[in-house]
C-alpha cells in the first residue's frame, strides 16, 4: 500500500487568530470547530490517479487537539469516480498508514462521507472554500512588512505535517452540520493555509 499527494491546503475553525490546537494548547471555546480541505494537484494512491480532486472535512475537537476524541465527516469531490473515492477516504481514515493516519488516528467517531462538490481557490494569496451547502469560507494569510507571507514552522500539531503553515484570517466562516452538531458563522477569526506532500 502506498501512496504519494501533493497540493494545497485551506482550513478555518471557530478559534481566535491563531488558533491554540498549532501549538498544543486547549482551544479558545473549550471546543474546536473546523472545517478543512485539500486539493491534491497531483496524487496516486496505490496506481488510482487523484490528481485534480479536493478532499474535506467538518470536525467537531471536544477539548486539547492532542487528546483526540474527534468527531468527523469527510466530503469527497463529487468528480471522483468510485474508484477515487474509496482510495480518498481508506487514506484519509487511516487504512493505508503514514501521515494522515497519524491524523485519523485522533479522531474517535468517522461519520459516513459524502460526495459533494467542492470549490477551492486560490487567488494572489487569497483562499475561498465552498463545500456543498455546508461549508463557505474567505481567507487572506498575514504578511510582514516587506510582504512575505507568516509561516508557522515546527509546531506541535499540524494538519500539513513536514510542511510551513501559512497564518491567515478568514473574513467569512459558515459551517453547517447537523449531524455533529455545527452551526456557525463567524468573520475574522482563524484560518490556514499551506501546501503539502504526504508520502507513504
Amino acid at each position: 500500500m502506498a501512496y504519494t499527494l501533493e497540493g494545497d491546503l485551506l482550513e478555518v475553525c471557530d478559534c481566535k487568530v491563531l488558533c491554540p490546537c498549532w501549538i498544543g494548547e486547549d482551544p479558545d471555546n473549550g471546543t474546536c470547530e473546523s472545517a478543512l480541505a485539500y486539493r491534491i494537484l497531483a496524487g496516486q494512491i496505490d496506481g488510482v490517479d487523484v490528481s485534480g480532486l479536493a478532499v474535506a472535512s467538518a470536525v467537531k475537537i471536544p477539548g486539547n487537539v492532542l487528546n483526540g476524541g474527534w468527531r468527523r465527516r469527510l466530503f469527497i469531490d463529487d468528480r471522483a469516480t468510485d474508484e477515487q473515492m474509496t482510495a480518498l477516504v481508506d487514506v484519509l481514515t487511516g487504512r493505508r498508514g503514514g501521515p494522515l493516519a497519524d491524523l485519523a488516528a485522533l479522531i474517535d467517531e468517522e461519520l459516513e462521507p459524502k460526495r459533494t462538490p467542492v470549490t477551492f481557490e486560490i487567488v494572489e494569496g487569497k483562499g475561498r472554500l465552498q463545500v456543498g451547502d455546508q461549508v463557505e469560507a474567505t481567507m487572506e494569510p498575514y504578511r510582514s512588512p516587506d510582504g512575505n507571507v507568516t509561516t508557522l514552522n515546527d509546531s506541535i500539531f499540524s494538519t500539513i505535517p513536514g510542511s510551513p503553515a501559512y497564518v491567515a484570517k478568514a473574513g467569512l466562516f459558515r459551517l453547517h452540520e447537523a449531524d455533529l452538531g455545527l452551526d456557525v458563522s463567524l468573520h475574522g477569526y482563524n484560518a490556514i493555509q499551506g501546501s503539502f506532500r504526504f508520502e507513504c
